[in-house]
C-alpha cells in the first residue's frame, strides 16, 4: 500500500547524522554496500548528501556551514517547526526517491545537520531509524578547520559540544536510535557494523570496505605538537581550549588532552 511519494509499505527509512570529519560518509557507504539498502550515490552534490538534494529545509550551509550551523539556533529542527507537515514529508520522498533504489527495502540519507534535526525527521517519517556517529570533539575540529579557515578553534570546538548538547536533549525523545563512536567503529568495523545490522533488521554482513582505521593519527600527531611545542602561544591555546571544554567533552567520554582516552559516557544514549 503506497505511504508517502513512491515508497510502499515495505520500504524503512534509515538517517545517518553525525558531524562533518565524524566518520558518517564511510558508515553511510558500508551499509549502503549491503544488498538490502540503497544510498545515495554519483548525485554530484557534496558527499552525496540528501540535504542538498531537496529544497524542504534549509541546508546546513544556510546556518554557517562546516564548524559552524549549530550554532545558529534556527538549524535546530524538531516536530514543532512548521516545515514538519505531511506534505513537505511527500516532497522529500518524490525529491529522494530519483536517488534510491527503490527495489531494496531499506532506504538511507546521510547529512551532519541531521543531528540537530533528529526530531524534525521522526515528525515527518514516524517509523524512521537514526544512527548517530560521534567522534572527538577535538579531531573533528582539526579535520573541519580546513574547510572553515576564518572560524576560531574556540568557535569549533563550541559548535561540536552545541550540536551533540542538542542531540542529547533530543535523543530522549527518538524512538528508533543507536549512537556508535567513531573510534570503536574503526577499532573494529565489523562488530560495529553487525550491532548497526541489528538493529536495523538486516540479513546478512555488513561489508567493512570502506573503513580506513588510521584516518585520526594525523590529528592527534597535531596535537601532540601543539602539547610539546617551543611556541608558548601554541602551548597556551591548547590549555585554554583544554580548560574551557574538558568537562564537556568529559560526558561523551573523551578527554581533550589525551584523545586516545576513552571514559565510560556519563549520559545514557541508544
Amino acid at each position: 500500500m503506497p505511504v508517502t511519494g513512491r515508497l510502499t509499505d515495505r520500504h524503512r527509512l534509515v538517517f545517518v547524522a553525525g558531524l562533518h570529519r565524524s566518520g558518517t560518509t564511510p558508515l553511510a557507504r558500508c551499509l549502503a554496500a549491503h544488498p538490502e539498502v540503497s544510498g545515495f550515490a554519483g548525485t554530484g552534490v557534496p558527499e552525496d548528501e540528501g540535504q542538498h538534494l531537496q529544497t524542504v529545509y534549509p541546508t546546513g550551509r544556510e546556518h554557517g556551514g562546516q564548524g559552524r550551523f549549530a550554532l545558529d539556533p534556527r538549524s535546530h529542527l524538531t516536530e514543532e517547526s512548521p516545515l514538519a507537515t505531511p506534505e513537505n514529508a511527500r516532497r522529500l520522498i518524490e525529491q529522494w526517491s530519483p536517488h534510491w533504489d527503490l527495489d531494496r527495502p531499506v532506504l538511507l540519507e546521510k547529512s551532519p545537520p541531521n543531528l540537530v534535526r533528529l526530531r524534525f525527521l521522526q515528525a515527518l517519517f514516524p517509523e524512521a531509524a537514526f544512527v548517530v556517529v560521534i567522534r572527538h570533539p577535538v579531531v573533528v575540529a582539526l579535520g573541519t578547520k580546513k574547510w572553515a579557515r576564518t572560524t576560531s578553534w574556540p568557535a569549533l570546538l563550541e559548535n561540536w559540544f552545541t550540536a551533540h548538547e542538542t542531540f542529547l536533549e533530543d535523543a530522549t525523545r527518538i524512538r528508533r536510535l543507536h549512537t556508535l563512536r567513531y573510534e570503536d567503529f574503526v577499532a573494529d568495523p565489523v562488530a560495529s557494523l553487525a550491532d548497526v545490522a541489528a538493529f536495523l533488521g538486516l540479513d546478512g554482513e555488513v561489508p567493512s570496505g570502506a573503513v580506513q582505521a588510521q584516518r585520526s593519527a594525523g590529528y592527534a600527531r597535531t596535537w601532540r605538537r601543539w602539547q610539546a611545542s617551543a611556541n608558548p602561544v601554541l602551548r597556551a591555546r591548547q590549555r585554554r581550549l583544554c580548560h574551557r571544554f574538558g568537562a564537556r567533552a568529559a560526558r561523551f567520554g573523551y578527554d581533550m588532552r589525551d584523545l586516545d582516552a576513552r571514559m565510560p559516557l556519563t549520559v545514557g544514549i541508544g
